[in-house]
């Protein structure tokens, strides 16, 4: 490396998500890599993610009150300069404070990461100020192969790259989640309670398997908005009695130690882009059932390495959760295979590898 790389990672919150442990994670990763100062900025919302951040990067929270928060944006570019940061690796919706430090500092180089599965069907506002921004882009990064063709058709980018999520289990955190119901007969979902992830389709689908697989449970590990949405959960489970059956945790830090004590992972999502949990589902060798929406397919290849269904169909996704809950040989198959195809094809080590790669482009 003939030159001293300082990265910072943009992203709006530390709250869990995706999108958010792969800032995390990346930012941890490179602090590992020798001549790489690794810098981490939360311009909205700190979170229960912060304390995954490694003592080895450098963090700065912003607290940023609007789009044109003069205050946050002008400790970002002090912060920028004072450490002399040459590259801004911005998450998701945080393209755009990094889009205004690069108007103040033309030299720097502005990497936008694409995690949202949605992305592709944003409303025209939205997308015309993407638009915009992307002028000043160096490079898109997208979890998926089709958000990479649609910002190469519709970006003005030259520099587009497929980099599918990576996920890490080195989970050092002290185990304080401990699930309820039968052992060996655990459902689990990791997924905020937002909409997109169709917990009331998977709700949907666990209730009729529950009237044959009473002694089933199902988990949902994610944070909890306290919006309409999360309401209409709770509602549906409190009105199909399923309160002794139907768990909600919340956000939760010990996410290796919850895996451990699963059964099954699902995905019930309408979109995605590349879930981490997913990943997460494979090095824990969880057999999996996962809707057809994003790379999920290209994660898990149906009857190989997981069980793939339509999204928005809870008769199918209660058919491809009954067929796990019956076959523990078919379980112990399909959670081998896809902890082989993590291994392999989504290790940190490829996508780190990758994207210093990437950087040095600059």
């Amino acid at each position: 490396m003939n030159k001293k790389l300082k990265v910072i990672q943009l992203i709006d919150s530390l709250n869990p998500g995706g999108a958010e442990m792969m800032a995390v994670n990346i930012a941890n990763e490179l602090a590992k890599e020798a001549g790489i100062a690794s810098h981490l900025c939360a311009t909205r919302l700190e979170g229960d993610l912060k304390a995954k951040i490694e003592n080895t990067v450098e963090y700065l929270f912003l607290n940023k009150k609007s789009t044109f928060d003069i205050k946050a944006i002008r400790k970002l570019n002090n912060y920028i300069k004072r450490h002399k940061i040459s590259i801004v690796h911005a998450h998701s919706s945080s393209y755009f404070i990094g889009f205004l430090v690069k108007l103040l500092n033309p030299k720097l180089s502005l990497i936008w990461h694409n995690h949202f599965g949605d992305s592709i069907n944003l409303p025209f506002k939205n997308r015309v100020i993407l638009t915009i921004a992307s002028f000043k882009f160096k490079h898109i990064i997208s979890v998926n192969t089709q958000l990479n063709l649609w910002a190469q058709k519709h970006l003005k980018v030259k520099n587009n790259w497929y980099l599918p999520n990576f996920a890490s289990l080195n989970d050092t955190m002290i185990e304080t989640t401990f699930l309820k119901g039968a052992d060996k007969k655990r459902i689990l979902i990791l997924a905020n309670l937002r909409a997109e992830k169709d917990h009331l389709n998977l709700l949907k689908a666990f209730k009729s398997l529950h009237h044959t697989y009473s002694d089933w449970t199902l988990h949902l590990v994610g944070a909890d908005l306290q919006d309409k949405y999360a309401a209409k959960i709770k509602e549906y489970i409190a009105s199909k009695k399923l309160r002794n059956h139907v768990f909600l945790y919340g956000s939760c830090h010990d996410t290796a130690h919850i895996l451990k004590q699963a059964t099954i992972g699902v995905l019930a999502s309408k979109s995605e882009g590349l879930p981490v949990a997913l990943l997460e589902y494979g090095l824990a060798k969880l057999p999996v059932v996962v809707t057809d929406v994003g790379e999920c397919a290209s994660v898990v290849t149906h009857e190989i390495s997981g069980t793939v269904v339509v999204p928005n169909n809870e008769e199918a996704l209660a058919k491809a959760l009954e067929a796990l809950v019956l076959d523990k040989k078919m379980r112990t198959v399909l959670s081998t295979a896809l902890y082989e195809t993590v291994q392999m094809k989504y290790s940190r080590s490829n996508f780190i590898h990758t994207l210093i790669a990437i950087y040095n482009l600059d």
